[in-house]
Formats: C-alpha cells, structure tokens, sequence
C-alpha cells in the first residue's frame, strides 16, 4: 500500500508553488506518482482540506487508484491572501494552475471543481485544452459569480464589525467565517475581483472535453447548471439530491459519480 494511503483525512505538509506575480500558492499530494492525476479545486471560502479531505473525496479517488493534486486557490487556506481585487481575475485563478501543473511537470489532468474551482476548471478547460482531459464541474454558476454579494457591507463588517443587513451577503460572511483560518478581507477583495473583465461561463465556447456537472436539488442554481451542461458538447448532467450549494461536496452520489465518470476516461 502507498504510503500515502493511511492517513486520508490528514493534509500533508503543503508545497508550495510561485504565482506569476510572487504570490505562495499551497498545494497537497496523496497517492501513487504514477497515478493518472485529478486537480482538485475548491469553492469560495472553503479550501483544499474543507471540500476534498473532510469530505472523503481524497480517500475515494485514492482508492480508486488516482492520485490527487489539491490545492488552495489564492485568498484560501495556506495560500498568500491579497486584499487587492485585481489579484483576483479571473486569468490569474486560471494562470495559478497553470503554474502549479508546471511546477508539478504534470501535463494533463482529470480536473475536479467545486463552485469557483468549478467555474475556474471551465476557462481552464477552454483556453488550456491540452492540460485538462475530462472534468467534473459541481455548483457551476452560469452568470457572474458572487454578484449578488453586497461588497460594501462586507468591507464594513471586516473592517469594522458593521452588522450585515442584507441575507445573501450574511449567508456569504457565515461561510467565510465557519472555515478557520480564512481571512474575510480576501475573500472580499475576491469577491470584488471576479466581477472585473468577463468573468461568466460562456455558454457559446463551452470545453469540447467530456465533462460531468453536478448541481444539488435544493441549489438556486441548479437550473442554470443544467444549461451549461446542455450547451457542452460532451457534457453530462447528475442532480444530488437534497443537497444545496454549500453541502454538496459532501455528498456519496458527488463522490460516486465523479470516481465512476474518470475511471471510464
């Protein structure tokens, strides 16, 4: 057994990897070498150990003989946290995989996305095509990401503790504060940053690789995923059930269908 194995609900000592700009990028192995690779990508506020550790999807796909690259997207986890929106474009979040596959002398990957990792896989997939053979996209947004988030009462919050008024960016704040470690400034610069140049998926240049999408039942979102699925040639569609936007991760049917749509890469 690879040594890596007993220890799945574990984060190996991240390695770390340079942004084009100078910025410390966190990334985690488990796994056989040889494996053929999945890239997994978080969501917004979460991290690498939130959406794919605790969740079981490290133990699964290890198990069924991948290895995994996680990583920490920056403003997450171990990774450098800027507090300036421009850091966070949307070529920079596709420019830090790059740099990390580079790093890494990987190739091409299975690619693994959970809402902005899944949002973020999709541009990867369509302007670096070598690089990513087959995707798994869960909570893909169709439309810009975070738009509906207030961003001045967020800044008042983390800048001065202001009560949130509005429900959608209250929900937005619980979930950056529910994972530790996070710092709100990031993820509010974030949220501001994806909102400069064309951050939506575009349903007219959709991947040309095989993709599944996985959206829960009870996510608003859930027909909008359905739409992107549809305009990608070869895209595929599972619904979770009774899973919404901020627990589908967890989710056995996720995990199931994901290890099932790569082994028959």
């Amino acid at each position: 057994m690879d040594a890596a194995l007993p220890a799945l609900t574990e984060m190996p000592a991240p390695r770390f990897v340079m942004s084009a700009e100078g910025y410390r990028i966190a990334t985690y192995l488990w796994g056989d070498e040889d494996a053929p690779t999945v890239l997994c990508v978080h969501g917004f506020a979460s991290s690498c150990r939130d959406n794919w550790v605790s969740t079981g999807w490290v133990r699964d796909l290890t198990r069924a003989g991948f290895r995994v690259l996680g990583v920490d997207q920056r403003g997450h986890g171990a990774s450098d946290k800027p507090h300036e929106p421009s850091a966070y474009a949307m070529d920079a979040l596709v420019g830090d995989l790059v740099e990390v596959l580079d790093t890494h002398l990987v190739d091409s990957v299975l690619y693994a996305g959970y809402s902005l990792g899944a949002r973020v896989g999709w541009q990867l997939a369509v302007t670096a095509p070598e690089r990513v053979s087959t995707a798994v996209l869960g909570g893909i947004p169709d439309g810009r990401p975070l738009a509906r988030l207030q961003i001045e009462q967020a800044r008042a919050y983390a800048d001065h503790g202001t009560a949130v008024e509005d429900p959608v960016t209250r929900n937005y704040v619980t979930l950056a504060e529910r994972v530790p470690g996070n710092d709100l400034r990031a993820l509010v610069a974030l949220a501001e940053g994806m909102r400069l140049g064309d951050a939506d998926p575009d349903p007219a240049q959709p991947p040309q690789q095989p993709v599944l999408f996985a959206t829960g039942s009870e996510d608003a979102i859930l027909e909008r995923s359905m739409g992107l699925a549809a305009a990608t040639p070869r895209g595929e569609f599972v619904e979770l059930p009774d899973r919404h936007h901020f627990n589908a991760p967890g989710s056995r049917v996720f995990r199931q269908a994901a290890v099932e749509f790569f082994t028959r890469a």
